[in-house]
This record gives C-alpha cells, structure tokens and sequence, in this order.
C-alpha cells in the first residue's frame, strides 16, 4: 500500500508542476488537471487491482518477492498482496504417478509391475518444497524414490510373492517406505496401489500348477477327513446297536417269553374275528395258534 501511495503522490507532484508552469493560461491549467487526475485515477486502479490475488481452491500460493520467499501461503479465496510480488500457485490436491518398471525378484527374475502411487503437497511446507526444490518437485523428489523403493522391496520377495496374497503386503512396505523419505520434504503420500503385474511365461506356468496342485491337495485333505468323520459316525451307530442288542439279550428269561406267548394268546382270544386252533405244546405249555383271520 506503501508504493501505491507514493505513486499517485507523484503522479499528483507531476501534474501539479505542469500546471503551475501552465497557469499564465487558466483553461491549459484546468486541462492540465483535469488529465492528471484522470492518470492518477488510472494509474491508482491498476495498482488496487494488481494487489488482489484470486487461489484457486485446492491450492494455496506462495509469496516471492525479489527471490525472497514468504514461509506463511496465501490460502485459497481473495487475498492482497504486494504487487511486486509474484505468486505461485501450487496444487495441494491428490496427485497421481503411474509407473510401468521392471523389477528383480529375490530369485533374480525381471518382473514387469505397473503400479500407481497417489500423493498431494503438505500445506504447511509449500514454500519450502517451492524454495528448496520448484514446482516440478513430483519429477526430483517422488519420481526417483517410487522408483529405486519398489525395486528394493522387491528384490526382497520370490516372484511368486507377487502372485499370491503376500502382493498386498509388498505394496504396504513400498508405502511405507516411501512415507519415511517423501513425508519430511513436505509430501504426503497416500497409497500405492498394484495395478498389474507380468511374469515369465514359465514362472507363470509354474506358479499356476503348484497352486492347482495346493488347491488338489488340500481338496483331498477335506475328504479324508469327511471320510474319517463317517467312519467314526458309523463306529459309534455300529456300537449303538451292539449295545442295545447286549442289553435286551439281558433282560429277555424265559418266563417273560412264556408271558408274552400268554398275553398274545389273550389278544387272539379275545378276537372275534379270527378262528383259532390251539393244540397244547408239551415242552413249554404254550399254545401252538393255527388258523386262518377272516
């Protein structure tokens, strides 16, 4: 606001100079500051507007003036500035990096991975990161370590690693990895997603037939055990009926048959429908019953 004052004052000290020199002529003295207040307006409405600066949401700006940089951004919205300042504006929104790599796998095989990493700039360190590093800071500070970390992460696992549950696992240490170089530089990395992966043919083959083969093997382990469990099932039945058999065996005398044969014989007896023969039985005493229902 300093400078803007100073300006129109001299463009006010201009004007009034000329007029004075103009004076002997009273309408050239008039016309004279008629212009110059009309310049001094001009002049002090491109000023205003050249102090007001309009952030874009999901950026903040950074303050340079003259190379010197303010620590503090400008947020986004409407905010006044110096107007011999510059501002930059950078995007703190998330950002994305696909990257198609060869990598090595423990065993030395090349794998070919393309993965995403997604990454937004901290607020806080934007001017630092645009003093320290530029705008361009994705392609010196997170290009290289997405890279030289995935490969290291990688060389760690077989390349079977890759192809099975532990996948998940090789992308959380690659995050985590990435987190401890990016993060106190100023970036915060969010996620770093697998998206695909190509093995040799051979490896490929061969890690899809022990999988079929882990697959068959536990297949048959589920039916020797649902076997055994029927076989134990059928043991117990098996010693069920042995045992009511043991225990009615028991429990049956002779007597209690000849008082069934008795009570039967009532039952018949008793039956008007039925013509009975009975012809005594010397061993036992019992009726032998013969005869036809009708």
């Amino acid at each position: 606001m300093a400078f803007i004052t100073l300006t129109v004052l001299f463009v006010l000290i201009v004007v009034t100079v000329l007029s004075n020199r103009g004076s002997s002529d009273g309408h050239a003295a008039r016309q004279f500051r008629r212009i110059g207040m009309i310049v001094a307006g001009v002049v002090l409405f491109f000023m205003l507007t050249s102090t007001v600066t309009v952030i874009k949401a999901g950026h903040v700006g950074v303050v340079d003036l003259f190379g010197q940089v303010r620590p503090a951004t400008l947020k986004p919205g409407i905010q006044f500035v110096n107007p011999l300042a510059h501002v930059v504006q950078m995007s703190v929104q998330t950002q994305e990096i696909k990257e198609t790599m060869n990598v090595p796998s423990k065993e030395g095989l090349t794998i070919g991975i393309e993965m995403s990493l997604l990454y937004h700039l901290n607020p806080e360190q934007a001017a630092d990161v645009y003093s320290k590093v530029g705008q361009e800071y994705a392609g010196v500070l997170i290009e290289p370590q997405f890279r030289s970390v995935t490969r290291g992460v990688t060389a760690s696992y077989e390349a079977k690693a890759l192809y099975t549950s532990e996948r998940e696992a090789i992308a959380q240490l690659i995050l985590d990895d990435l987190k401890k170089l990016a993060e106190p530089r100023g970036v915060i990395v969010e996620s770093t997603p697998m998206r695909s992966l190509s093995l040799p043919a051979k490896i490929t083959s061969a890690i899809e037939d022990k999988l079929s083969a882990d697959q068959e093997s536990q297949r048959m382990a589920f039916i020797l055990t649902k076997e055994k469990q029927e076989a134990e099932r059928k043991r117990i039945e098996a010693q069920g009926v042995a045992d009511f058999q043991r225990i009615v065996t028991d429990g049956i005398s002779d007597k209690l048959l000849q008082w069934k044969g008795i009570e039967a014989t009532q039952d018949l007896a008793k039956s008007s429908n039925a013509k009975i023969v009975i012809i005594g039985n010397s061993k036992n005493g019992l009726p032998l019953v013969l005869g036809d229902v009708k």
